[in-house]
């Protein structure tokens, strides 16, 4: 399991120089467990917001204010740190590749798997890292539960339902313009189901898919609009089954409801959130009627994506050929839309 290293093994490394472009809380967030990890240092951030430069420096007060990316790429960095809404982040990521420099991405990486396969190929190309952040992954639950299928011990793994509900949706207007976010709750939320899926499975090939993208309730039309509710299944190439469901606004009677089961002929496996949080979770094995726990709260996983990118930078590692894995989901996610009828478009 990636955990993070010890701060021994981190000063035995040389500290890689970052660039954060967008310093929102999760830009923040992932700014903090990266500087806390002794790997890094902030050489220079950007972003419009005059409050969040503020809340930033608190964190990097050595840290040069720049004006956009293209200040940032002048600082030597050795990789740079994209936290900005969607529609850009395939052309900053590009461009930053394209100087030379290593970038870790916040999800999702493109709006569509054309847009992916062009900043993964920009990472093959310049021979640099490639890291977007698919947190749950790093999830002491996930990876035990990863384990148990790869290792053969739930035996063979027929279907898995995967989950994300939650009471609210974004605060950004951006996230509702399609043109601008790629999608609504599918590729906000589902993203993360489907990577977990095609990660805990070892990505297998997806021999057909249906789904329904609902908006308000009723079925989306309107190529301009995004969901707020998304069913889809996945039929796998050796007739395995996954289902998946996301929302944003769910009448859920708690902040979210997010899980994760894998049933198999020799057992089954579940991940859960603990009382509706975003942030706890459970993990079980499961035997007919009985359960094995194999994780539980607390863990604090929600920087460790972004630690292990910048372990490996340090390290010296240079284009990983398990970038592939991000178009793959991108994939699904288009075909997901484009079965519940949805225009890809972007301009």
């Amino acid at each position: 399991m990636n955990e993070l290293v010890s701060a021994q093994t981190a000063t035995a490394l040389k500290q890689v120089k970052l660039g954060f472009l967008g310093v929102g809380w999760i830009g923040r967030h992932r700014m903090k467990a990266m500087l806390d990890s002794g790997f890094a240092e902030a050489v220079a951030i950007a972003d419009p917001s005059t409050d969040m430069l503020r809340q930033a420096r608190t964190l990097a007060p050595d840290a040069m204010i720049a004006t956009d990316l293209e200040e940032l790429l002048d600082q030597q960095l050795d990789g740079v740190v994209i936290a900005t809404p969607s529609a850009s982040h395939t052309e900053q990521a590009i461009r930053a590749l394209e100087a030379g420099i290593a970038v870790f991405c916040q999800k999702p990486l493109g709006r569509t798997a054309s847009e992916v396969k062009g900043v993964v190929d920009a990472s093959k190309t310049a021979n640099r890292l490639l890291g977007v952040d698919l947190s749950y992954r790093h999830t002491q639950g996930m990876r035990q539960i990863r384990e148990l299928i790869r290792s053969g011990a739930l035996g063979m793994v027929f279907a898995a339902d995967l989950t994300f509900h939650n009471a609210y949706g974004p605060d950004k207007a951006w996230f509702y313009d399609r043109t601008l976010s790629g999608g609504g709750c599918l590729i906000d939320l589902g993203v993360h189901l489907i990577d977990l899926a095609l990660w805990c499975l070892d990505f297998p090939s997806v021999a057909t898919v249906t789904s329904e993208l609902r908006a308000g309730g009723k079925r989306l039309e309107e190529s301009g609009s995004v969901e707020d509710f998304t069913a889809a299944t996945l039929t796998l190439s050796d007739d395995r089954v996954v289902r998946l469901t996301s929302s944003w606004r769910l009448q859920a009677g708690c902040d979210a409801v997010i899980g994760a089961d894998f049933f198999g002929t020799e057992g089954g496996a579940s991940f859960r959130n603990v009382d509706g949080s975003f942030y706890d979770f459970t993990a079980a094995r499961l035997s007919g009627t009985s359960r094995e726990i194999l994780a539980e709260p607390p863990e604090e996983w929600g920087g460790r994506a972004a630690v292990d990118w910048t372990s490996r930078l340090a390290r010296g590692q240079r284009y990983d050929p398990a970038a592939e894995e991000f178009v793959a989901v991108a994939s699904v996610i288009d075909r997901i839309y484009q079965a519940g009828g949805c225009d890809l478009k972007t301009p």
